[in-house]
């Protein structure tokens, strides 16, 4: 098999990387009505296309799963910098539409941050400083519509 590659920004990095924490590698066969399977085995589910009948979950479920997650780690590092304790029921509501218009299909998405209890101005800092870090929102931030909205 023959390698070619393809780089986003012809010879220049996006960004400058100084170690890599960790690398996730997934195979995926059969796209939205396959399966997707990590080198590690920890990750073996199958896909079903958005409104199917299949079994299995989509790219945008596990988009919103995975955003969700760090952002809700994201969220305990602002905390920790900033001494602020964040609920233990804290909990991100994440959906991820595939949209379509003229140019094509497009994602967006819009995360809902419940902070029971929090002053608003506690937790305001908090989703604000872990959207401007998490690497989701990094990934997606100018790329896509992303809504943040905080309850609290």
């Amino acid at each position: 098999m023959e390698l070619n590659t393809i780089q986003e920004v012809e010879n220049t990095a996006v960004v400058n990387i100084s170690k890599v924490l960790y690398s996730g590698h997934v195979i995926v066969t059969g796209g939205r009505n396959g399966e997707a399977k990590s080198s590690d085995g920890k990750l073996d589910i199958e896909l079903s296309a958005p409104g199917t009948k299949g079994n299995g979950t989509n790219p945008e479920q596990l988009l919103a799963a995975g955003w969700s997650a760090c952002f809700i780690g994201a969220m305990h590092l602002a905390a920790a910098k900033t001494g602020i304790t964040l609920p233990s029921d804290l909990s991100v509501n994440t959906t991820v539409d595939l949209a379509t218009n003229d140019d094509g299909f497009f994602l967006q998405a819009h995360l809902q941050v419940l902070l029971p209890g929090l002053p608003v101005d506690e937790a305001r800092k908090v989703v604000e400083t872990a959207h401007a870090t998490c690497p989701y929102s990094k990934a997606t931030r100018g790329n896509i519509n992303v809504k943040i909205d905080v309850v609290v």
